[in-house]
C-alpha cells in the first residue's frame, strides 16, 4: 500500500491558480456567445470551477477571513451546484464568474501564497 502525500494549504492554493490559468486558456478570446455554443469549453471551464471550489473548501477559515472581499462561501457553493445540478447550470452565471471573479481571486491567492511560503 502506497502512502499518499498529505496535501498542504499551498497545494490547494496552487490548484486554484492553475485552474484560473486553465479557464483563461480555454476561453481565450471567446465572446459570451461563442462560449455558450462551445460544449467542450463549457465542460472544461465547469470542471476547472469545480476544482477551484473544492480547493477553496480546503483553505482554513483562519486564512480566508483575512480576505473578506472574496466570496468564499459562494465559491464553494458554486462547486456543489456545478457538480450536482447537471441540467440546471446557468451558463450566463458561469460566464460572468469567469469574467468578474477570477482576477480578484487570483490576487488574493497569490497574496496568500506570499504570506505562507
Amino acid at each position: 500500500m502506497s502512502k499518499t502525500k498529505k496535501r498542504q494549504i499551498v497545494d490547494y492554493l496552487n490548484d486554484i491558480l492553475e485552474s484560473i490559468s486553465d479557464i483563461r486558456e480555454f476561453i481565450g478570446e471567446m465572446t459570451q456567445e461563442d462560449f455558450v455554443n462551445d460544449k467542450k469549453t463549457i465542460n472544461a471551464v465547469i470542471r476547472s470551477l469545480e476544482v477551484i471550489g473544492e480547493a477553496a473548501r480546503n483553505i482554513p477559515d483562519t486564512l480566508t477571513v483575512c480576505y473578506p472581499d472574496i466570496a468564499w462561501r459562494e465559491i464553494i457553493s458554486i462547486r456543489n451546484k456545478l457538480s450536482h445540478e447537471y441540467f440546471g447550470i446557468d451558463l450566463d452565471i458561469v460566464w460572468q464568474s469567469t469574467q468578474e471573479d477570477l482576477q480578484p481571486l487570483e490576487v488574493a491567492i497569490r497574496h496568500m501564497l506570499s504570506t505562507i511560503q
